[in-house]
């Protein structure tokens, strides 16, 4: 894995060398990890497949040959699907709702749903989708707040508006499938 940036951590060890950029903006407090896990290939698989992600959340890999919709969800939606999103330039804003302090998500997934709104309309997306970015619980995440792209992570210990939204700026829509038609809501579990 290559190690972005990692302030509050101190300095990352890192198997591949890879260039180091400045640290997010934001709450030092947070810990805010961005990294660059190695891309793996990225076959479709039947859905229901059981698929292992080398990193969490899953920024690249195989995947189900339908995507998950651009949109908010209540309900963890099957990383397959989220996957494939991710490889049309989605990014990822996921959270862990008992990670949080008191385990109550409504102020992050409140403050998540300003940093969607805050990316600019896509004029190759349809209307009724607007951008590529899924917000979603995700229960298996080690950090309360992260995200992904293609080929990247960001983790958290809290919710830093500044650094997450540098990183939706900075890689959305740099899958390597960049295009922005509706996916499914309909998934296999």
């Amino acid at each position: 894995d290559r190690v972005l940036s990692s302030p509050g951590l101190g300095p990352a060890k890192s198997a591949t060398p890879a260039p180091t950029s400045p640290p997010p903006p934001g709450d030092p407090a947070c810990n805010v990890l961005v990294e660059a896990p190695s891309v793996i290939p990225s076959n479709h698989l039947p859905e229901g497949t059981p698929i292992g992600y080398t990193s969490n959340p899953p920024s690249s890999g195989p995947h189900y040959p339908r995507w998950a919709n651009f949109q908010e969800y209540a309900t963890p939606v099957p990383d397959g699907y989220l996957v494939h999103a991710l490889e049309h330039g989605a990014v990822l804003l996921v959270y862990k709702c008992d990670a949080l302090d008191g385990g109550d998500c409504a102020e992050v997934v409140a403050a998540l749903r300003g940093v969607r709104d805050a990316v600019a309309t896509d004029p190759s997306c349809d209307p009724s989708i607007r951008v590529r970015v899924i917000l979603a619980p995700m229960p298996g995440l080690d950090v309360p707040v992260a995200a992904a792209a293609w080929g990247f992570t960001y983790k958290a210990a809290c919710l830093d508006v500044p650094s997450l939204t540098q990183f939706v700026q900075e890689h959305y829509a740099k899958g390597p499938e960049d295009f922005c038609a509706p996916g499914i809501t309909d998934f296999m579990y």
